[in-house]
């Protein structure tokens, strides 16, 4: 009886520590979030495609725990404010931050 306590205890551990290397840092992500953040990504690429005003292939867009970040070179603030508005449109993004440049003529 005493033996099959120690061996529970010691699979209990195991899930925990298992469980505990999913979970995410200030610096990392757990695997949850980080498809979530590639799904983010995604869309927010794939609606910058699509739209007339921005030129996606020179925006590029990262997420981080719900954060995307726009950057790049853009034309003009018209479409630097467009790529933020279609960012901000997306579900389950927390916040956007615009790192995007207008180029000089």
């Amino acid at each position: 009886m005493r033996w099959l306590r120690c061996v529970t205890v010691l699979q209990v551990s195991v899930v925990v520590l298992m469980l505990g290397a999913c979970a995410s840092t200030v610096n990392k992500e757990s695997a949850g979030e980080f498809l979530d953040n590639s799904m983010i990504t995604a869309k927010v690429k794939s609606k910058l495609i699509d739209d007339p005003v921005t030129s996606a292939f020179s925006i590029k867009v990262e997420s981080f725990k719900g954060i995307v970040q726009l950057s790049g070179f853009v034309s003009s603030e018209k479409e630097k404010i467009r790529a933020e508005q279609i960012a901000r449109a997306v579900e389950g993004i927390k916040d956007v931050k615009n790192d995007l440049i207008i180029k000089g003529n």
